[in-house]
Parts: structure tokens; sequence; C-alpha cells
């Protein structure tokens, strides 16, 4: 930071800084005290407000050291708010104060101090309803300088913790160049697009409007001020910049344009998801004044409260805090938030900033938001967690070394060295602990008894603070001896020229004011002339005499040149007069000569006009049958477009009416089939139960006999045909049908069984002398060679669930291409039959379809049929 001394134009030399007990006075650190109302009912509060500056704390029986301190403990502050105690009262008794020092000149520093969950962060930032100092102080600092705001780029940060003062020529390029980069930065998507809002009570709620009367503190009018905010992190003793990002600078820049330009302000939204990349750890730094500065931090010009909140909000954002047993989002890092006020005086006229660096005030405001001391045994942390935990804490302890040798040598005289350099947070404040400027501390406590020994600690810390003596530096300004309420009189004379003019007086442009110096010799004499101290009184009067003279010398040298100025004036303005008249007679004749030549250009500019109006008239002409020509086409493509759409129409509906009319045939083609179908079906059952009761008679006949030939397996095939229903039982002679009998010539057979069959086991086998067994036919050779007969084996079950074998017979016929087709002619069905008990019956029960078998047969049985009825072993 930048001393708050001005030095005056001229002077290189920084003034001298008194040391130790020279200065002139000092004030002790003040250190307030904030109590956290109880989360719960059944909470036990260890401490008692005895009155506005005194709290007593009662040990409770779970303390450490409850046996060897149960005595009460009584601790005084310069102020205790009460748990009643709201945002506003806190801010009215310890911000204020700080504020009105910015604007004064002095630099202020206010720190939040505390266990983990005691209230730091809600005091420093408030919530949504109710907010804190920070945005208070924004709102206070921006309602009083209101109308003394200079514009954008007017200060322009040299990088050196500094301001440099620009023109307003290259302000206004740089608010260019900024606006177009915003744009530019919008179109690409790289800042997102702004929504446009009024900031409102219900657009942004943390930034309070209801600032009275009281609240405003009166600024220097011919002043102009700039307000700057910067958002940095301490964590794990490392410096971070909480807004070190080019998009979001450019955009917040932007932003500022808006408004400068007066439109409505933009309010932006993040993503809450967002992932910033890694942030870079910044130097601590000591500028050319011995003060301590962040090097590189990102410092954003900003004109509104809201504008500031918004900025702050961003930052808050990439600020990292965490979960902890002690609390839900513990701040794992000391933040400091800081607005640098920059204020410069007015010219000689009220009107343009001077052009010089060396008259530029710079005052900054820093509020500190520490992270809360905790102890390990009772946030459980582990890890990362661990280790922020031990930076914290070796950050604060710093901290009270620091404070305890400063005491030390102001108690006690001696001159011990103060380790600021041990911790970034020490190092970067050390200027205010040195004399530049006041520091304040909010101690936030808990007052439960569960937090007594961490309660305990910051009580004695709090205590030891406040006997620490900071200087209060000398604030001198540079009086650079022009008419104080300049920029006022400057705006009054310029409505009063404005009026004159209105009013019908053009020579009142030519006016001037001069507000330069003040014709007064001073103040009056001295009150104490008639003291007892004789030397020290003509000493201050011979002071006061000199300065008396010298302003004299000075009023007297200033009147001289203003009279010879108005001298030179008149002499100018009578040679100037006498020149206007040559000029006025030359103009008269070179007057007379021009209204001819317009004569002459007026009769050319009327034929021309005639000649464009007939022109005029045939491009009409022209346009109307462009028109009519563009409507007949337009006319004709409706029409085309029309056909198209009908002849679509129709496609679409013949497709429709097709559509209809083959789900009507494929409906009727269906219930056709499935008839057929149940028709073929009832006509395999009856043949299937006629065959049936046939082999049941041929059973019940040959039950005797026939065991023994079955029981055989070498024995030759036995023929014999199904029993009609009218033939007699009795008949013991084997039926056999000529039509069915196979030809004992030497065919040969192709014996096709594709895939895995199941083995039928059983005595009924077809009969094929020669066959060559095949299970997949890749060419019609395998068919022709040397083979005339064909047998395909295929196997299902029947409806009842029996296995069904089935033997497709038929003749292989050469054709005329070398190839060779088959002509079935015959088909053999062999049936497996569950095994069932079965017992003799009489004719009755054949006659009416009754199975007849052995009682005590417990073999598999077959039945194997054909169209042509033929059992073949």
């Amino acid at each position: 930071m930048k001393s708050t001394r001005v030095k005056p134009p001229g002077s290189t030399r920084k003034p001298n800084r008194p040391k130790g007990n020279n200065m002139l006075s000092k004030d002790p650190v003040q250190v307030f005290c904030r109590l956290r109302p109880m989360q719960h009912p059944a909470d036990i509060s260890c401490m008692k407000l005895v009155s506005d500056t005194t709290v007593i704390i009662t040990p409770p029986e779970s303390a450490i050291n409850f046996r060897n301190s149960n005595k009460e403990i009584q601790t005084i502050f310069s102020h205790v708010f009460p748990p009643s105690a709201t945002q506003k009262d806190i801010f009215n008794i310890v911000a204020i104060p700080l504020v009105e020092n910015v604007i004064r000149g002095r630099n202020s520093l206010l720190f939040t101090y505390g266990v983990t969950g005691s209230g730091k962060t809600y005091t420093m930032t408030g919530e949504a309803q109710d907010a804190g100092i920070m945005p208070r102080c924004l709102d206070v600092i921006f309602n009083s300088i209101a109308n003394y705001q200079t514009k954008k780029f007017i200060f322009k940060p040299d990088k050196l913790n500094g301001f440099d003062v620009q023109g307003e020529a290259d302000a206004m390029l740089d608010r260019q160049n900024e606006l177009h980069a915003g744009l530019m930065s919008q179109k690409n998507g790289k800042s997102g697009k702004p929504r446009k809002a009024e900031y409102d009570s219900d657009s942004n709620p943390m930034v309070i409007h209801d600032i009275e009367e009281s609240q405003l503190i009166q600024v220097d009018q011919d002043t102009v001020y700039a307000v700057f905010v910067t958002y940095v992190e301490i964590y794990n003793n490392s410096v971070y910049d909480l807004l070190e990002d080019e998009d979001i600078r450019n955009k917040y820049n932007y932003h500022s344009s808006v408004f400068n330009l007066n439109y409505f302000s933009f309010k932006y939204y993040f993503d809450a998801k967002r992932i910033f990349r890694a942030l870079q750890s910044k130097i601590v730094r000591e500028d050319g004044n011995k003060n301590m500065y962040v090097h590189g931090v990102t410092e954003i010009e900003v004109k509104s409260s809201e504008e500031a909140f918004e900025v702050f909000q961003h930052g808050q954002r990439r600020r990292r805090v965490a979960h902890t047993a002690l609390n839900a989002e513990s701040s794992r890092s000391h933040s400091v938030f800081t607005i640098r006020l920059v204020q410069a005086p007015l010219d000689g006229e009220g009107e343009q900033v001077i052009q010089d660096k060396r008259v530029v005030c710079i005052t900054q405001l820093s509020l500190v938001d520490l992270a809360g001391s905790e102890r390990t045994n009772r946030t459980k942390n582990t890890g990362q967690r661990l280790r922020e935990a031990g930076n914290i804490n070796n950050s604060l302890m710093t901290l009270r070394s620091c404070l305890e040798i400063l005491r030390e040598n102001q108690l006690q005289g001696t001159n011990k060295i103060v380790p600021y350099r041990d911790s970034k947070l020490t190092h970067l404040f050390k200027n205010y602990f040195d004399g530049e400027g006041q520091v304040r501390m909010i101690v936030c406590v808990n007052p439960r008894a569960e937090d007594y020994d961490e309660t305990i600690q910051v009580m004695k810390f709090a205590e030891m603070t406040q006997e620490v003596q900071v200087a209060r530096p000398i604030i001198t300004k540079v009086d650079l001896g022009f008419t104080p309420g300049r920029r006022q009189a400057n705006k009054l004379f310029k409505e009063a020229r404005s009026k004159l003019k209105r009013e019908g007086y053009p020579e009142a442009e030519d006016l001037e004011v001069d507000v330069g110096l003040v014709y007064n010799l001073g103040g009056p004499f001295p009150e104490d002339i008639n003291s007892s101290r004789n030397d020290e009184v003509i000493n201050n009067l011979i002071r006061f005499l000199e300065q008396r003279i010298n302003k004299r010398n000075v009023l007297r040298a200033d009147l001289e040149q203003k009279q010879n100025d108005l001298r030179k004036k008149i002499i100018t303005m009578e040679q100037e007069h006498i020149k206007l008249k040559i000029e006025n007679a030359s103009l008269k004749a070179a007057n007379s000569q021009q209204n001819k030549k317009v004569s002459a250009l007026e009769g050319h500019l009327c034929k021309t006009e005639e000649q464009i109006d007939s022109l005029l008239r045939k491009l009409n002409s022209a346009n109307d049958t462009i028109r009519c020509l563009q409507q007949e086409l337009k006319d004709r493509n409706m029409a085309l477009n029309q056909r198209l759409i009908d002849k679509q129409r129709v496609k679409q509906k013949y497709n429709t009416k097709m559509q209809v009319e083959t789900d009507k045939m494929n409906k009727e083609l269906e219930v056709k089939l499935r008839q057929q179908r149940e028709e073929l079906q009832n006509q395999m059952k009856e043949k299937e139960n006629k065959l049936r009761l046939v082999k049941k008679i041929l059973v019940d006949d040959n039950v005797s006999g026939a065991s023994k030939d079955c029981a055989t397996p070498s024995s030759n095939f036995v023929e014999a045909t199904p029993k009609t229903e009218g033939r007699s039982r009795k008949d013991k002679a084997a039926v056999a049908n000529p039509r069915y009998r196979r030809s004992q010539s030497a065919d040969k057979w192709i014996d096709h069984r594709p895939g895995a069959l199941v083995p039928v086991g059983t005595v009924l086998q077809p009969l094929m002398r020669r066959r060559r067994s095949v299970t997949r036919l890749t060419s019609p050779k395998e068919i022709t060679d040397g083979a005339s007969r064909y047998c395909l084996v295929a196997q299902e079950h029947d409806t009842d669930g029996e296995l069904e074998t089935k033997l497709f017979k038929g003749d292989i016929i050469p054709t005329s291409g070398g190839g060779a087709q088959v002509v079935f002619n015959d088909m053999e069905c062999l049936k497996q039959l569950s095994p069932k008990a079965r017992k003799r019956s009489g004719p009755q029960d054949i006659e009416n379809g009754n199975e007849i078998g052995s009682s005590n047969h417990s073999s598999m049985h077959a039945e194997f049929h054909s169209k042509r009825p033929r059992v073949v072993n």
C-alpha cells in the first residue's frame, strides 16, 4: 500500500517517519467481542455478560484444567456485543470509524478472529437478508463519493502498488478498448451472456440501500475519487489471488464500462460447478515507500457497491472451504478483501484532475476473515485437512508472537526484532503495526461450555492484543493554494453562461471564470499573545506575520499579472477589430460573386431535377413491370405446387386404399389357411384313431404268437396290413397290402439324416439294403452318384407331446442340365408311445376303441405307419 502522506510537487524526499517514543500519539489496538447465540436450547453457556465492556467466563466441569483453574475469569474489551446484537449495531460501532479514516486519508485494518464455527464469516459478510460489515462499508463509501467519482481509467494501476493519472483522451481510448474486448469475449462465448437486470433488494439482497444520513461521510468537493478492490487468500502460508482470471477480469471491466455508459447494470450468474484453473501463488513485496503489497495482484476498478460485491462473490466461490466435525463449511484459509480509495485534487478551474501522480492520495481498508483456530482432537482432521489446520494454527501463533514482542518492546523499552516474515499474514500487514493505520479486531466467541478450552485461549490472545499500541501517523495533504469550492463555483458559472446564451446573449460564450487564488491574507491573529510563554508566543507571531507577508506578495504579484494580461487583451482585441473590418469588406465582394454563381447553379439544378424526375418515372414503370412479372411467376409456382400437392394426396390415398385391400386379402387368406389347417388336422386325427384301433385289434389277436418274433432282433421282416373294422378277430393270418411291398431289386439309397437325431431304439427300422448315409447335401453329385432312391429322416413332437419320426422317400431323377431332382412318393411315420398298463378285454372293448395289451408288459412300444402301411424289421 502506498503511503497516505501525499508528497507535494517538486518534492522527491519521503517524509521522515517518527520512531519509537518520538511519535506524537499512539492508539491501542481496539478489540471487540461478539457472542454467538446458543444454537440449541439444551446447550449450557459458560459466559456471562456483566456490562457493555466486561465478560465473565466460568470454567465448566468438562474443562481440561478444571481442578487447577476453577475460578471465574473476567475479560474487558472495547465493547461487547450480546447475542441479540444486530449486524447494523456492530457496523456502526466498529466499522464506521474505519471507513471515515479511509476517506480522511488513513489506512484501516479489521480482523475477525475466533474458533471454528464462532461466526467470523457471518460477521464479516453476512447473509442474504442481513448483510455484514463488508457490504455495508462498500455502500457507505459509494454513497459518500457518489457525486465525486471520476470516470474509469483516469487512475490506472502502475503494477508497483501505485497509480498513474491519465488524461481524458487516454482514458476514453482504454474504455473503448475494454468495451470492445468485453463484447468480443461475450460474442465468442468466453464470459457467458450477461443478463440485464436492475439491482434491487430482490436481485441482490446483500447490498444495503437504506443508508441513514448520519452514515454518509462528508468528503472534499474539490477532489475526485475512484475505488479499486482486491481479494486474496493465504492458504498453507502461500498467497493466492482469488480474482486471477483473464476472462473474469475482462468480464468485470466490461461490466464497469456498461455502468459508465449509464446502462442498466448487468448481473452475472456463475455455475457453482465450474472448474477454475490452478491458481499461482503470489509474492509479498515492499514498494518504494517501504509499504508491503502483493505483487501482481488483480485490482478491479468498481463504480458501485453492487459491482464491488459481485466481484467479492466471484472470489468467494474460489475460496477454499471444507467440511469438518465442527463446521460444515469451515474456511481453510485467511481471506483479505481490500478496498482501495484513490483521490486526487482538481485543477484551479475545478474541471480536470491534476496530471501529477505525486498529489494522488491512496488509502485502503483491509477486511481480514481469519481461518478458525481449532484442535485436531475435536475436528478429527486427517490428511489434507490436518495439514491445513497445522498451517492455520502456525500463522495465528506467528501473529500472536508478533503482537507479544511488540507489547514487550513498548512496555519494557526493548528493541527485539518482530518476526513479521515468519508468516505471510503478518508480513503483509507489517506496516499497520509500524504506524501506517488504525487496527481493530472483532473476537467472535461461541459461549457453549464444550468450546471453553478453545475460547479461553482466544480470550487471552484478545486481552494481550489490547495492550499493543499502534502509532498514529501524521497526515499531511498538499495544499496547492486553490480556491475551496472551485468545482461548485465553476458549475454555477457554466450554468449562468448557458442561461445568458439562451436569453439571447451569444457573446456569453467567450466569458471565462478565474477561481485561481483566494484574495485573503489569512486567518485571525493568534489568541494566546498574552500568554506567559513569551518566547513561544513571539516565535508563533513571527511565523504568522511571515506567512501573511508572503501571501500578500503572492497576491500583489498575481494582481499585477492580471492587470498586464488585461491590457494585452484590450490591445489585441483592438487589432483584431481592425482586421475584422478589412475582412468584412473583402467578404462582401466575394459574397456578391458567390451569389451570381449560385443563381447559375440553381438554373442548372432545375434542369437536372427535371431529368431526374423523368428517369424516376421510367424507373417506377420498370419496377411495376417487374412486380407484375414476379407476381405472375409466384402464381404459377403456387399452381405448380398445388398440382404436386394434389398428386401427392391422390397417391397417398391410392396407397392407403391398396394397403387396406392388401390387409383385407391377407386376413381372408389367413382365415382360409386356418380352416384348411384345422380340416387337415381333423383328418389326421381320424386316421390316427383308426390306425390305433387296428393296432389294438392286431395286438390282441397275435399276442401269443408274435411276442417271440418281436423279441428276436435278427428276425426277418413281417408284412401285414391293418385290419378293417368289419373283419373278424378270429382270423389269425397276417394282413398284407401288396401295394406297400418293397422291391427286392438292387436300389441304392441315400439315407439323409440332418442334425442330431434322438435314437429310436426299437426293432421297427426302415429296410434299406444298400444305402449311403449323409448329414448334409452340398452338391447334386452326392445324389446322382450311383443312387436311385432318396430317404429324408426328420423328428418332431406331435400334439400329444409324443416323439414322432418321419421318413420322406422318393426317386432320384437326373435332369438334362447335369443336376438331379427328387420326386417324393412315400412317407412313413414312427411314433414313440410311453409305456402304459394294459389288460385284456373282450371284443366289446375292442369295438369301443379301448387299448388291448398284456397287464405285465412294461417295455417301450412303437407305432410305425405310412401312406402304404408297412411294418419292417
